[in-house]
């Protein structure tokens, strides 16, 4: 079977979705590779070494006689090539008002099986069988939250795509459960594909924790925040519960790492509002080992959140032993399970409360710190893979044998 990935966003925007898709891409060529030549895509963790050696060896079930083609914009530096795969470059770009006709034309020589649309939205054509990855609804349910391009694309065109496809496949089941109330697509046309942090987050002795962030200027236990600087984010009610912290004598810094995104403005803003100026810290577009080194040093991740579709810092945060704080809703709660603190991101005082327990009570930093790894260790990008084949076998008709 001959499989297009679309890879294309990495070339624009390197941020998760793009993550995603490399990440994917990996695992997939890995998984389709003889036993004998595969290299571990994760650690091991404590917890899978445990599972009975019979769990170990690949389920040939889920195997696929696949062609995989990785499919690059041509302005891409750094497209991705692994053993066992086919590079394809293409000229349209993501977002592009005429992409769902444009690639598709570009796609058409390829003679694909089955095309794999990481960014939501699949072309017209290009393949005989569509699979798509619907990361969360959030533009649906705000609006007002993205810019006025990025509602023409997702929200104009989502419902289509969901019927356009074969197959497919979400972050969490509580993305499932938004794509059957608010598009009526029904459970049984969706895969829960759960994603994995990166194997490089891990826990750091903490003296060379201590030591990097020295270099930076900076030193162990602050609050942090990673994502995108954004409004569903809940940044000004992190804040606020940074301000409620100070006034019951707890002097943290918040650390804010990632880029900024639409109505940042407004962050700034209530920084003033707050007096926080000179204790919120920008870490911007930080790499994987900064990020790794911003976990081991935090005294805990929080993730107030309005909206998630996943939320892999939550999980990057407990693969590295950062105590979590994370909102009650959308797919956080089954993200971290009862690894991490829950909180009313409506309510900064909800969050403050929080942060405090963790803050001042350190037999609780310990046993979110030893549940948050077990935690981790139950998602795997194998398993992802796994889950992802199956979506493909479904969207072709292939019976498992």
């Amino acid at each position: 079977m001959k499989i297009g990935l679309d890879l294309r966003l990495h070339a624009y925007a390197p941020g998760g979705i793009s993550r995603y898709a490399r990440r994917l891409s990996r695992a997939l060529a890995e998984r389709q590779q003889p036993a004998e030549r595969q290299q571990p895509a994760e650690r091991q963790q404590p917890a899978e070494r445990q599972q009975p050696a019979e769990r170990q060896q690949p389920d040939e079930r889920q195997q696929l006689d696949m062609q995989l083609t990785l499919i690059a914009h041509r302005r891409e530096r750094d497209p991705l090539r692994l053993p066992g795969t086919t590079l394809r470059r293409v000229w349209t770009p993501p977002h592009h008002r005429l992409e769902r006709w444009a690639l598709g034309l570009e796609l058409l020589p390829l003679g694909l099986d089955l095309l794999h649309s990481t960014d939501f939205i699949p072309p017209v054509w290009g393949a005989r069988h569509h699979v798509i990855t619907v990361h969360d609804l959030n533009f649906l349910y705000y609006p007002d939250y993205l810019t006025a391009d990025a509602r023409r694309y997702y929200n104009d065109q989502i419902d289509w795509a969901v019927r356009h496809a074969d197959g497919i496949l979400v972050d969490s089941h509580a993305t499932q459960r938004d794509l059957e109330m608010l598009l009526g697509v029904a459970p049984e046309r969706v895969t829960v594909a759960h994603l994995a942090a990166d194997d490089r987050f891990r826990v750091l002795p903490q003296e060379d924790v201590t030591a990097a962030l020295a270099r930076r200027g900076m030193t162990p236990g602050y609050l942090l925040f990673v994502g995108v600087w954004e409004p569903r984010k809940n940044l000004p009610g992190l804040l606020e519960a940074q301000a409620l912290l100070r006034s019951r004598g707890h002097a943290l810094d918040l650390v804010i790492a990632g880029r900024p995104g639409w109505l940042y403005d407004e962050v700034q803003e209530t920084i003033r509002a707050l007096g926080l100026g000179s204790c919120v810290h920008f870490v911007e577009r930080p790499t994987v080992d900064d990020l790794v080194i911003l976990y081991n040093g935090a005294l805990l991740l929080a993730m107030p959140s309005f909206y998630e579709g996943f939320g892999l810092p939550a999980l990057e945060a407990m693969q590295c032993g950062t105590p979590t704080v994370v909102a009650d809703c959308a797919s956080l709660p089954e993200v971290v399970g009862d690894a991490g603190l829950l909180i009313d991101p409506e309510d900064a005082a909800s969050i403050a409360e929080a942060c405090a327990r963790i803050v001042e009570d350190a037999e609780v930093r310990r046993r979110l710190r030893q549940a948050g790894l077990q935690q981790a260790a139950t998602f795997s990008w194998r398993t992802t893979a796994t889950q992802t084949l199956a979506a493909y076998r479904a969207a072709l008709g292939v019976d498992a044998p």
